[in-house]
């Protein structure tokens, strides 16, 4: 019965090393934990059965840790757990002399200091040059550099 117990005590303490690995590394509690479990199976192993076998339980041991690790970093079961969708969104892309300095729009949301802004028929992503801008604002591109485009209020 006792080599039940052993067996249960780093079984367990495996299991909790993976987690510490692969899911929720940097707490080291679980690790710890784990850590904590395996080392007591061994302890149990030589008080019970003595060194020679309890040698055996920490060889053991240590290979069952190391498979268990390769096993779970190179199965495709993490490739499952993955969200593999892809990122589809895209920066401010501005064309050249699709908006230029003069261009006038329309504030979508209020520009503090960033916000969108609609010039011509495309929405970018805008910043304003000194103020606060509200929503549905008459406003007029001051300069484009590379993809920021700054404006200011029309009204100004």
């Amino acid at each position: 019965m006792t080599w039940l117990i052993v067996l249960s005590l780093i079984v367990v303490g495996i299991m909790f090393l993976l987690l510490e690995i692969l899911v929720v590394p940097g707490s080291t509690v679980v690790g710890l934990f784990g850590l904590a479990l395996v080392i007591g199976g061994i302890v149990v192993s030589f008080n019970h059965y003595g060194v020679e076998v309890g040698i055996f339980t920490l060889a053991g041991s240590l290979v069952a840790s190391l498979v268990g690790i390769g096993i779970a970093l190179r199965s495709n079961t993490w490739k499952k757990a993955m969200h593999s969708s892809a990122i589809d969104g895209r920066v401010n892309v501005v064309e050249p002399d699709k908006v230029v300095k003069g261009d006038e729009g329309i504030s979508i949301t209020r520009l503090n200091p960033m916000g969108k802004a609609m010039i011509g028929d495309d929405y970018y992503e805008v910043k304003s040059k000194d103020n606060l801008i509200p929503e549905n604002t008459p406003i007029v591109v001051v300069k484009v550099e590379g993809n920021r485009i700054i404006v200011k209020s029309k009204e100004e």
